[in-house]
C-alpha cells in the first residue's frame, strides 16, 4: 500500500485559479501545490463561494488556470487530446442528466465512450467493465430500470458507476451528496471510500460535508480565503486549520471530537 500511495496521479505546481477577460482578472486562489496520490479519497472543503468549483473546473479541464501547471500521470494536461484526458479523467457533476429516459444499464455504457469505435458498439470488454461497475455500486438489481424510476441516491450510484465504467485512473465529483439525505449522504461517501479501496482509483469530491470528510478520507483539501492547504485529516486537526474554516458567531470545530458543534 506504501508504494501504491507515493504514486502521483495528479499534481498541480504554482496553480491560480479565477476567471479573466480583455478588460480584467480577478483571481480566486493562487499558489495551490497539492498532489493526489492513487488509491486515495480526497475531500476538497470549504466556505460556500471559496471556490472549490472553480478549482474541481481548472481539475478538470473546464476552465484553464490564470497561471501554474496541472499534471496527470506526470504530464502537463494540455498535452492530453480530449480522447486520451477522457481515458486517465472522469467526471460525475450534480448536473441533471440529458435523458432520464435512459436505462441504468445504457447510461454506464456511456462510460465505454472513449474506448468503442466509431459505430459506438460495445465489445466484450467493454460489457465487463459495465457488469463490474455495476457489481462496485451494488446497482446490479437496478441495470434494467429507467433512470427517472431511480431515487437521487440511486441516481448518484449510477453516475459513480458510469465513471468506473470509464475506468480512469482519477474520478472528480462535484458535490456528490446534494440532495440526499443523512443516511445517503453517508452511504455516498462511504461507498466512496470503499471504492478507492479496492480499485486504487483516485477519488476527488467536494462536499459541505466536512465532518464525514474528516472521518473517511485519507486527504483533505482546505479551501480559504488565505490559502489553499492540503494534509491528513489528523495533521489538520493538530494544526488547528478547520478552526478558521467559518466564523466564530455560530460554530467552532471541536479539537478533541474532530467535529463541528454550534454554538449555543
Amino acid at each position: 500500500m506504501k508504494d501504491i500511495q507515493k504514486h502521483i496521479i495528479l499534481n498541480t505546481e504554482g496553480l491560480s485559479i479565477g476567471y479573466s477577460s480583455k478588460k480584467e482578472r480577478t483571481v480566486i486562489a493562487s499558489d495551490i501545490n497539492i498532489n493526489l496520490h492513487q488509491g486515495e479519497l480526497i475531500g476538497l472543503i470549504g466556505a460556500n463561494g471559496i471556490g472549490k468549483s472553480t478549482l474541481l473546473r481548472t481539475l478538470t479541464n473546464v476552465q484553464k488556470p490564470l497561471l501554474g501547471s496541472i499534471h496527470i500521470n506526470g504530464k502537463n494536461m494540455h498535452e492530453y487530446q480530449a480522447i486520451d484526458l477522457a481515458k486517465v479523467l472522469s467526471l460525475v457533476l450534480t448536473e441533471s442528466m440529458p435523458s432520464k429516459n435512459l436505462t441504468v444499464y445504457e447510461l454506464v455504457a456511456l462510460g465505454r465512450q472513449p474506448y468503442t469505435n466509431w459505430v459506438g458498439s460495445l465489445t466484450s470488454e467493454d460489457i465487463d467493465k459495465v457488469n463490474e461497475a455495476l457489481r462496485l455500486t451494488n446497482i446490479e438489481n437496478l441495470k434494467y430500470k429507467n433512470c427517472f424510476e431511480l431515487s437521487d441516491g440511486q441516481l448518484q450510484k449510477a453516475m459513480i458507476a458510469r465513471a468506473l465504467a470509464q475506468d480512469t485512473d482519477l474520478i472528480i465529483l462535484d458535490e456528490p451528496t446534494t440532495h440526499l439525505d443523512m443516511y445517503h449522504k453517508a452511504y455516498i461517501l462511504k461507498l466512496l471510500q470503499k471504492l478507492a479501496q479496492e480499485t486504487k482509483k483516485t477519488i476527488l469530491f467536494s462536499s459541505h460535508e466536512i465532518d464525514l470528510a474528516i472521518q473517511l478520507c485519507d486527504t483533505i483539501i482546505v479551501m480559504t480565503a488565505d490559502h489553499v492547504i492540503s494534509d491528513q485529516p489528523c495533521n489538520l486537526i493538530s494544526k488547528g486549520v478547520f478552526n478558521n474554516l467559518f466564523p466564530k458567531d455560530l460554530i467552532a470545530f471541536d479539537q478533541k471530537t474532530g467535529s463541528f458543534r454550534v454554538i449555543k
